[in-house]
């Protein structure tokens, strides 16, 4: 089976509203969609800078669109959850922030980012819960529900979280080490995309360090954002994987888009050739294609991902052509 695509163009743009509306920022990454009765709520990751030392600050907000994603409806206007606190995992932002319905519940299994000094980052993965029909999130608790142990030593991250059977599963990433490739450069970052399960959200079962998703660029290949749906008796991951040094602005080098397919959720094969084309020159998805999420919405299945510079300028969506 080959996979055909209509590329319906970019869909949001944050800098349509940062300028009236200030919980949102500079980027829109990430998105990631709840489909309800008569809408579609895509959540977000944006940033704003700190005052105190003009760094980044990423926080989550939401976009709600009709169910073709053409009319956009609303924009949220307040806090989705409350920023972490001092010294905790979170302290410096969510960026993604992945959303589940699971036993009558609204979950978010959170990505938090706290800066570090003699590198630049360090995540884990917490978990939220809604009470207001996926409005706003209160943390479970301030600590992560899967961070860094003895064989994944960093960066544990990226949660995409799917319930089936009254179990949760989950594919992420964890981080295999950072490296100084040059001498004038600072340590740049490995992680590769693993799977966990649990029955409760908050207690996981991992398999450590086993790298689920076949490497295309070698060793030194970053995967991340896994995002997955079961279809046609097969679970279908999408995810982007990038070089994992001088990717910024190198070109080649930087966030592409990848796929590979399993029947057990746990062992995949590989095949980038069944992801949307990369755009032409100029376009807003020219030069990358970054942090997807597939979705089904009215028999419909979308794929809204990222394009160039990260999400600076906002996501997109391509609709699966089906037979």
């Amino acid at each position: 089976m080959t996979f055909q695509w209509l590329k319906h163009g970019k869909i949001f743009d944050p800098t349509d509203y940062v300028s009236s509306n200030e919980h949102i920022g500079v980027f829109a990454q990430s998105p990631q969609a709840m489909v309800f009765n008569d809408f579609v709520r895509i959540y977000f990751s944006t940033r704003t800078r700190d005052p105190l030392n003009g760094k980044y600050h990423s926080h989550v907000a939401y976009v709600d669109m009709d169910k073709t994603l053409r009319e956009t409806l609303a924009v949220s206007q307040h806090s989705i959850i409350n920023a972490g606190e001092l010294g905790c995992f979170d302290e410096h932002g969510i960026f993604p922030f992945n959303v589940v319905r699971h036993q009558n519940r609204i979950l978010a299994f959170t990505t938090g980012w706290n800066r570090r000094v003699s590198v630049s980052v360090d995540t884990g993965i917490g978990l939220a819960i809604s009470q207001d029909e996926g409005k706003t999130f209160q943390r479970y608790g301030a600590g992560p529900v899967m961070s860094a142990s003895l064989y994944e030593p960093c960066l544990v991250a990226d949660a995409f979280v799917k319930s089936a059977n009254d179990v949760l599963h989950m594919w992420y990433i964890f981080g295999t080490g950072w490296k100084q490739y040059a001498a004038d450069s600072a340590p740049d970052r490995t992680y590769k995309i693993g799977y966990a399960r649990s029955t409760d959200g908050i207690h996981w079962e991992r398999n450590e360090a086993q790298a689920i998703v076949p490497d295309a660029l070698g060793p030194q290949e970053s995967q991340a954002l896994p995002t997955v749906l079961y279809h046609n008796g097969r679970y279908h991951m999408f995810f982007c994987f990038r070089e994992s040094y001088d990717f910024r602005s190198a070109a080649g080098r930087g966030y592409r888009l990848g796929y590979a397919w399993s029947e057990d959720m746990q062992t995949w094969t590989r095949d980038d050739s069944q992801v949307p084309a990369v755009g032409s020159a100029g376009e807003w998805d020219s030069e990358m294609q970054c942090y997807p999420h597939i979705f089904e919405c009215d028999d419909r299945i979308y794929l809204l991902y990222n394009g160039n510079e990260f999400g600076r300028y906002g996501f997109g969506v391509a609709e699966l052509i089906l037979p």
